[in-house]
């Protein structure tokens, strides 16, 4: 490979957003598009070096290797966190084609109708529901077929669970005696209520954006995709952007880019890469020894992300709970049953039940999402080890977050080598409301907890347990124990104003050819799962660039 490359697209990142825009600017087979990938490629047979990580990308249940698995995944420190209890949190990022949709939980969520509306309010023009929901069809084949909501065809597989479980099942009836409305269909008319996740899994397997998105158009002669290639600087002349340096196996390459730039490094990346390049906070910038280009403060401001808490309950002795089948000779049964059917335990996802709750009845929209799952984590280990082993017993798990909060942290480079982590500080919990919703939602767990349809299965509460009960105990609890939920969002805020840093067509304020497209660019966080919403902007956002009209909401 010589030392400069020639492209009209240069697409940093290969993530949920990277793949989708690399299909799609690839499509008419003439336009040179170049990806970059600072991890290695997702497929076992082209990465021996890191084969048995590969294998788990691809079996569902594999996502507890992934998220701790330095070989696939960042694993970005945060700072020492005052809302936590001075806790340092771990961020798992994917670092493999596929980018977190490689490693996440595989549950499929679009989000409130309202948080798009919402978008729009702040400025955001062509992004209000009506807006996106024709590109959440255009990108998603739904399994269950074609609706008012949904739509087949799409590169993006949505799945049912390939099981359900009697526990689950009872968790469900005691959502309804609870208060709740089942609900079959949370990205549907509406939200509100529980019942089973939805999966991006294709026959038992996993599929990531790589999956759906990027190995179909990796046969294409115009579309070049380079792995361990980690950006260092956006090229500028004056404020255009120009190319892109990267390094790759010890060596430094520049690659130029005809028509644009786009960052897809998602909501670390992709504002380290602008403040590394001179685009930022100009005070922060000189102080690190880069010239200044572009004075926007708002690059990696406006932080957020999902904190979840964990509560637990023991179930009575017989039940079988997942912890069960992933020992002894019940998990070899569920190993031959993924085998031959590619069903059971190793399809299984981060959560097996959804149920979005109001924290106030007064409210116009859920603001609690509840993962639920007929298992439970051995805490001691988790804690000593960050092992993601289950507990020997049967167990069940309630694990609550707020969807929308309001605090908010920052990320910021400390150092101009791009090799270096940047500062993340979350700032979990430092608004008053997000500390009063972290107690209603556990309140809420044991409300459904409490119900008869589990009691024939419930034996008693392990956490927060007991001794924890008036709020000051439980606030304790929340911010001695929750965290991450995988859900960063906002460093480089879609709208207008000083805090801005890209337009609503994800131009980056004051620099000719250069966007943005990932989930940093929401002004607010979606209330569930980010990667739906992702694969959604980035399929939008491919539109934008290739000045195609945006679609038709369906009739």
């Amino acid at each position: 490979m010589g030392d400069t490359i020639e492209a009209d697209f240069i697409i940093v990142g290969a993530g949920s957003a990277g793949c989708v825009l690399a299909n799609r600017l690839s499509a008419d087979g003439k336009t040179r598009v170049l990806l970059l990938e600072a991890g290695g490629d997702d497929r076992p047979l082209k990465e021996l070096s890191q084969f048995l990580s590969n294998m788990m990308i691809h079996i569902p249940v594999g996502y507890a290797r992934t998220l701790k698995d330095p070989k696939v995944n960042w694993l970005y420190p945060t700072e020492a966190d005052p809302g936590t209890s001075g806790r340092v949190h771990m961020w798992p990022r994917g670092k493999v084609l596929g980018g977190s949709s490689s490693i996440n939980g595989l549950i499929y969520i679009r989000g409130q109708h309202s948080d798009y509306d919402n978008w729009r309010q702040l400025g955001c023009e062509g992004w209000a529901w009506d807006d996106v929901h024709p590109y959440f069809r255009r990108a998603q084949h739904q399994e269950r077929g074609e609706s008012a909501w949904h739509a087949t065809g799409g590169p993006l597989n949505v799945s049912d669970a390939t099981e359900h479980h009697p526990v689950s099942d009872a968790v469900i009836e005691a959502g309804v005696e609870a208060g709740l409305p089942r609900n079959d269909d949370v990205n549907g008319a509406d939200q509100e209520g529980i019942g089973y996740y939805q999966l991006t899994v294709k026959n038992g397997r996993r599929h990531s954006a790589a999956v759906g998105y990027l190995h179909p158009a990796m046969k294409r002669g115009n579309l070049r995709v380079e792995t361990r290639a980690l950006a260092n600087r956006v090229l500028l002349d004056g404020k255009k952007a120009v190319g892109v340096e990267f390094s790759q196996r010890g060596r430094t390459i520049r690659a130029t880019a005809k028509r644009e730039v786009i960052l897809a490094g998602g909501a670390i990346n992709s504002p380290q890469l602008l403040q590394l390049s001179g685009i930022g906070d100009g005070e922060l910038l000189r102080g690190l020894g880069i010239p200044v280009v572009a004075e926007l403060p708002g690059v990696g401001e406006n932080l957020q992300d999902h904190y979840i808490l964990t509560a637990t309950w023991r179930l009575k002795p017989g039940t079988i709970s997942v912890n069960e089948l992933s020992r002894g000779i019940r998990f070899v049964g569920e190993t031959i049953k993924y085998a031959f059917r590619r069903k059971g335990l190793l399809t299984l996802s981060a959560a097996h039940i959804a149920a979005f709750v109001k924290s106030r009845p007064e409210l116009a929209s859920p603001d609690i999402q509840y993962h639920i799952l007929p298992a439970n984590m051995d805490m001691e280990r988790l804690a000593a080890k960050g092992d993601m082993q289950l507990d020997s017993a049967p167990g069940l798990t309630i694990a609550p977050c707020q969807v929308r909060p309001e605090s908010r942290g920052h990320i910021r480079i400390r150092s101009a080598d791009p090799a270096v982590y940047p500062t993340i500080v979350p700032n979990y919990l430092s608004d008053p409301l997000d500390r009063e919703v972290a107690i209603a939602s556990l309140k809420w767990a044991r409300r459904i907890a409490g119900q008869p349809a589990l009691q024939g299965f419930v034996q008693s509460e392990m956490m927060p347990g007991d001794a924890v009960q008036t709020d000051d105990e439980l606030l304790a609890y929340a911010q001695q124990t929750g965290g991450t939920v995988y859900h960063p969002v906002g460093t480089c805020q879609m709208g207008h104003g000083p805090n801005a840093v890209v337009d609503p067509q994800l131009r980056v304020h004051g620099i000719e050819n250069l966007r943005v497209v990932d989930a940093s660019v929401m002004p607010r966080l979606v209330s569930g799962n980010t990667n739906a919403p992702t694969i959604m902007i980035a399929e939008k956002a491919a539109d934008l660039i290739l000045g195609r009209p945006a679609l038709a909401r369906a009739a």
